[in-house]
């Protein structure tokens, strides 16, 4: 069982999506994205499983959660830095990003709380 200590930890930012890529290298389907979290981090990599959920028209400049603070990782040549958060769709084919449900009253770089 894990403790609000454990989810305190954790470092779950709002993020915009600059940059979507297709990323053919990665063992399962994926995008690589840019992602823009302002004057707080800045623009960060992540590799996320997002194929068959979304296109890369959709994902552009939407509002995502991501985890900021584990270690990067390599995947294929990609130095993916922080975890772009999601729930795998029904289909079973890709992963639906969490967005935020009111984009004019937060700010990219907010972190949750």
């Amino acid at each position: 069982m894990a403790t609000i200590e454990d989810f305190e930890k954790l470092d779950i930012r709002l993020g915009k999506i600059i940059e979507v890529n297709d990323f053919p290298e990665a063992k399962k389907p994926a995008f690589q994205l840019r992602i823009d979290f302002g004057d707080v981090l800045g623009v960060k990599n992540s590799s996320a499983q997002l194929v068959g959920a979304h296109t890369k028209e959709e994902l552009l400049g939407m509002l995502v959660l991501c985890v900021v603070n584990f270690p990067p990782r390599k995947i294929a040549h990609f130095t993916s830095e922080v975890l772009t958060l999601g729930l795998e769709n029904h289909a079973g084919d890709g992963w639906v990003v969490i967005t935020a449900s009111h984009p004019d009253a937060v700010r990219i770089g907010d972190r949750l709380q």
